[in-house]
């Protein structure tokens, strides 16, 4: 396997980003900063990682809102 020492995902799953940014934020907050149903209406985080799993453009902004976190975190 490849080395990616500069990818601040390489090696985290879907569930465990989703996991800290709902601890960190809430699903409130989250549900502002990423408009999806499923952060909105009975958010949880298996049926959310239902639609993030199917759903590229959604996973892509949650991985963003991630790598945004990991800098305010620095």
């Amino acid at each position: 396997m490849e080395k990616q020492p500069n990818n601040p995902l390489h090696g985290k799953t879907l569930e465990a980003i989703l996991t800290e940014l709902v601890s960190f934020y809430g699903w409130e907050e989250l549900g502002q900063r990423i408009r999806i149903r499923c952060f909105n209406n009975d958010p949880s985080i298996k049926s959310s990682l239902k639609f993030l799993r199917r759903t590229p453009w959604a996973r892509e902004k949650v991985e963003a809102l991630y790598v945004d976190y990991l800098k305010m975190q620095l």
